[in-house]
């Protein structure tokens, strides 16, 4: 008897609501409206949040790469790339340059053990350039 009773308050209900959409459709759709525009605006907050909440270590950037500075815009392709180049970290050994002076700006020379290592670090290169140039 009790469930009988709920479903014909459900019915009475909803034929209440769709009585009083039918009688007003402009608040109906000022009210649907609102949900969509309020559901952008949280998920929209919650990606920001996501976004700036990430805690991922970037790699170190080269001292002469000066063009990474400026595409502070493209997070989201610069985390892919950053996740790529920090699956293929490429062991790098520095060697100290004495023939030049203090004023050359030549303090040390960046030298691959292998040139597959080489190769693999031009093909990196070359795809962070073609994203940046996408951009």
């Amino acid at each position: 008897m009790e469930s009988r009773r709920r479903d014909m308050e459900l019915l009475s209900n909803s034929m209440a609501a769709y009585a009083h959409i039918r009688a007003n459709p402009e608040s109906f759709g000022l009210y649907f409206v609102l949900g969509v525009c309020f559901g952008l605006v949280l998920t929209l907050c919650l990606l920001v949040l996501r976004l700036s909440c990430r805690a991922s270590p970037r790699p170190p950037a080269r001292p002469g790469d000066l063009s990474e500075d400026d595409d502070d815009e493209d997070e989201d392709e610069e985390d892919t790339v950053d996740r790529a180049a920090s699956e293929s970290l490429l062991p790098v050994t520095e060697i100290p340059l004495e023939s030049h002076g203090p004023g050359d700006g030549a303090l040390a020379v960046n030298v691959f053990a292998s040139a597959e290592e080489l190769e693999r670090a031009q093909r990196l290169e070359e795809r962070e350039r073609i994203i940046r140039e996408i951009w």
